[in-house]
Order: C-alpha cells, then sequence, then structure tokens
C-alpha cells in the first residue's frame, strides 16, 4: 500500500480514494477471534442458514474497518487522526463478497485543520452495504 505526500493545503472537495478486498471465511473468523465476537450468525453455517439471512454474514465492524484504510490512502502522509466516523449498516456482507470503501472529502475546516468525508463501502452489485462519514484532523505537514 503505497501513501501519498498530500498536505492539508492540497485538499479539493471531491478528493477520494477507494480500497476494496474480499471478504472470506479466514478473515471473518480472524475478527472473531480478535474482537471475541463469535456470534453463530457469523460463523457457523446450520445457525445462519436459519436466520433471515440464510447464510454466515460478516460482521457489520469488519466490513466498517475497511473504511480506516480508505481513509488512510486519502490522507496520505502526513497522517491524521480520525475525530468522528458514523455508520449505517444497510445491507449485510456474505463471505465472498467483494466490498469497496471509499472516502471522499465533502467539506474541508481549515480553522481545525480537518475535513469532512462521506464514507461507503459498496458490494460487487453496486449495493451500498455501508454508509457513514468521517472526521479527519490532519497532522501538521
Amino acid at each position: 500500500m503505497n501513501f501519498e505526500q498530500k498536505r492539508f493545503e492540497d485538499f479539493r472537495v471531491g478528493d477520494r480514494a477507494e480500497f476494496r478486498k474480499t471478504i472470506g471465511a479466514e478473515e471473518v473468523a480472524r475478527f472473531a477471534e480478535v474482537t471475541g465476537d463469535r456470534h453463530p450468525a457469523h460463523l457457523d453455517p446450520v445457525y445462519a442458514r436459519g436466520t433471515r439471512f440464510g447464510a454466515p454474514v460478516a460482521h457489520g465492524m469488519l466490513t466498517a474497518s475497511l473504511l480506516s484504510t480508505a481513509n488512510a490512502l486519502l490522507l496520505g502522509v502526513p497522517g491524521a487522526i480520525s475525530v468522528e466516523q458514523t455508520l449505517r449498516f444497510l445491507r449485510p456482507v456474505f463471505v465472498g463478497d467483494t466490498i469497496t470503501a471509499t472516502s471522499e472529502v465533502v467539506e474541508i475546516l481549515p480553522a481545525r485543520r480537518r475535513l469532512r468525508c462521506r464514507t461507503t463501502c459498496t458490494n460487487q452489485r453496486g449495493e451500498v452495504v455501508v454508509s457513514g462519514q468521517a472526521v479527519e484532523q490532519k497532522d501538521p505537514d
């Protein structure tokens, strides 16, 4: 992963970055191990078949965590610190789905060196599965 040099003054509304990843069973299992969330809706195909989803689903926060990478790619170096992230989980993500996480600058707040970004995760069918907004504070150049 390559992080571009980007000064705060170089940002423009509409700047965006994307990160794409296919969510595999191994990622779901590792996320469950790291977080301790071993709910059978994520890990047990027999249990998951009886849910409204009909198959195991990835953790919502696993999907949303891809936004961290999109934000980092957008912000470049020197880096920034996330000060806010809102999330709306709109559709399930299944093992095998390819998710594109996107962060796009929608407002520049120069007094505090902050950027407001629209954040979305979209599946391979173009359906938005997670939407939200991030506020990032850019480090001094």
